[in-house]
């Protein structure tokens, strides 16, 4: 289960973390079918953990500038392992690795990942910069 990164991924993110480029991060999300953690007493699926926990992000999210670029839910596989993997993919801009850091070092922020844990069954969290496509 892939929920927090590791240390090294981590220490990794955070050596380019002042090079000033946006940052994009791909998020892929799977749930679980009934939250658990801080939500399990509500009695409330997976996916609307993960909503509380997205409510909460929103203000965070603004105050360093970042924005969800598109969100939308997943289907099966066209080209690929067969079946369907993801529920939700989405896309988040960030101007810089630093204002995503400054954003998830925050303690007010870090009390809604509680959320995001009670929510996901599984999940890839992918930095990505702009490119042409073929560069």
């Amino acid at each position: 289960m892939h929920i927090d990164p590791t240390s090294e991924q981590a220490a990794a993110f955070q050596g380019d973390a002042d090079n000033g480029e946006p940052v994009f991060m791909l998020n892929l999300l799977r749930f679980k079918e009934h939250a658990d953690g801080v939500d399990a007493a509500d009695g409330i699926s997976g996916a609307e953990a993960y909503g509380r926990y997205a409510a909460s992000t929103g203000k965070h999210l603004a105050r360093v500038g970042g924005r969800v670029v598109w969100a939308g839910g997943c289907h099966e596989t066209l080209i690929g392992p067969s079946g369907r993997e993801w529920d939700v993919a989405a896309v988040v801009r960030y101007p810089s690795r630093a204002a995503f850091l400054q954003m998830v070092s925050d303690p007010e922020y870090l009390a809604g990942t509680v959320h995001r844990s009670a929510g996901l069954a599984e999940s890839r969290l992918i930095p990505c910069s702009e490119a042409p496509m073929g560069g």
